[in-house]
């Protein structure tokens, strides 16, 4: 049980990090007034977005490889790759 909520908490950190990175990127772009470099900022928020969805769906499916047949698990991993063969 510790360590489902170990996971729980990593999964959750993970997710006020993204959001607290959004919420400060919006605010400079706020701040600097310019398209220029809120697509610049923007495009730093493409990279990270995926990259914590990963990191979140990798420690979920960590936290249930003790509770999930193999086949649904890989099932869980394909959904995660869909998602992004289908933002493509």
């Amino acid at each position: 049980m510790l360590t489902e909520l170990r996971i729980v908490l990593s999964m959750a950190l993970f997710r006020l990090i993204a959001g607290s990175i959004e919420i400060t990127a919006a605010l400079l772009m706020l701040k600097f007034g310019s398209v220029h470099t809120a697509m610049k900022i923007n495009a730093v928020l493409g990279m990270i977005g995926p990259t914590i969805l990963i990191i979140v769906s990798t420690l979920g499916l960590i936290g249930l490889s003790q509770q999930l047949p193999l086949y649904k698990m890989i099932l869980v991993g394909l959904g995660v790759l869909l998602i992004f063969a289908g933002t493509r």
